[in-house]
């Protein structure tokens, strides 16, 4: 058995983060992911994807920002459990819990803080004819290593930030980069929008907008994309890999028999605390869902430092939370 105040579901970087929250009010914690690595997507999904939001780090790749997070946390000697997935929750006579995984390992806690991401996800799939034919062979559904694109014919589509930003990262690796959008606006960032509209005005990639990839072909391995307009007009581009980004279906895995409130594959969470509708289970990052709720690694940052404020009380129910000032000489710089 495993004996810690905090166990946190999920790896990623607003678990990470809400290790050093918690280490600076002398919690202990103990993550569980079912990952074989720390950093959730960052790690798994896009480890080269510049990320452009976090504070004072602008355009830190995903996997240097995992580091970070580790880096900071590491005085604080958290527990991990990687490469398992939990399974069960039992609560105690105490109002504890013991949290268990699919491997038996099980971990008792005061509190329990579920920042699992998208929870168990896979990537939603355009209807693109020989789409799964090609898989593996030119069909990519996440950008791992940016370096296999170089030099390559890249076709990209989609109309979200995913599919903006690894426009502009490979603008300068590959061949050639083609971007699909079936509309004529896009849904991410406008920032990055305006940087691919850029990168077409001047000649650097492809855009074709009103149009979707429609059939892919090839002998073997991929060697073109054909793409239908809105006006049913067709035509071909020399393709060496397709990357559709349209997002991930996320899916709550056991966590949805817990009975905690939820609502479209997400849990509801109060923003007093992010605590849940069961007392001392929390949620934090894009597992929860409020009015207003962002999905963004930065809100998960402000979420995690809010809720283990919360959280303390059942750790150290004899003691008030305070907080004491750094002095300077003597003199409070506040």
């Amino acid at each position: 058995m495993i004996t810690t105040d905090i166990c946190i579901i999920g790896a990623g970087p607003v678990g990470l983060f809400a290790v050093f929250e918690a280490g600076l009010l002398k919690m202990r914690c103990h993550l569980i992911d079912a990952l074989p690595v720390i950093g959730g997507q960052l790690a798994e999904i896009y480890p080269q994807k510049p990320i452009y939001d976090i504070p004072g780090a602008p355009g830190i790749i995903a996997e240097d920002l995992v580091k970070n997070l580790y880096m900071q946390i590491e005085e604080f000697k958290p527990g991990f459990t990687l490469g398992e997935r939990v399974e069960s929750l039992e609560k105690q006579e105490d109002e504890s819990y013991i949290v268990k995984t699919n491997e038996g390992t099980a971990v008792h806690c005061q509190v329990v803080v579920i920042a699992a991401g998208l929870g168990s996800f896979e990537p939603r799939k355009p209807a693109v004819e020989k789409l799964e034919y090609f898989e593996g062979k030119g069909v990519h559904y996440m950008v791992k290593k940016p370096e296999q694109f170089r030099d390559q014919n890249v076709v990209l589509a989609g109309g979200g930030d995913s599919a903006l930003d690894w426009t502009i990262f490979l603008a300068d690796i590959a061949s050639r980069v083609t971007l699909v959008h079936r509309g004529d606006t896009f849904r991410g960032a406008p920032d990055s929008a305006e940087k691919v509209f850029e990168l077409a005005e001047k000649g650097k990639i492809d855009l074709i907008l009103q149009s979707q990839v429609s059939s892919l072909g090839g002998n073997g391995v991929l060697k073109e994309v054909s793409i239908t307009g809105n006006d049913k007009s067709v035509i071909k581009v020399p393709t060496d890999h397709f990357i559709p980004l349209f997002g991930l279906s996320p899916k709550l895995g056991p966590i949805a028999d817990w009975n905690l409130g939820v609502e479209k594959s997400a849990v509801v969470v109060d923003t007093l605390d992010y605590s849940t509708n069961i007392e001392r289970i929390y949620a934090i990052g894009d597992i929860n869902t409020y009015p207003g709720k962002l999905k963004l690694i930065l809100c998960g940052f402000h979420e995690a430092a809010i809720m283990m404020q919360s959280a303390f009380k059942y750790v150290y129910p004899d003691q008030k939370l305070s907080f004491k000032y750094t002095t300077v000489n003597g003199v409070n710089p506040f």
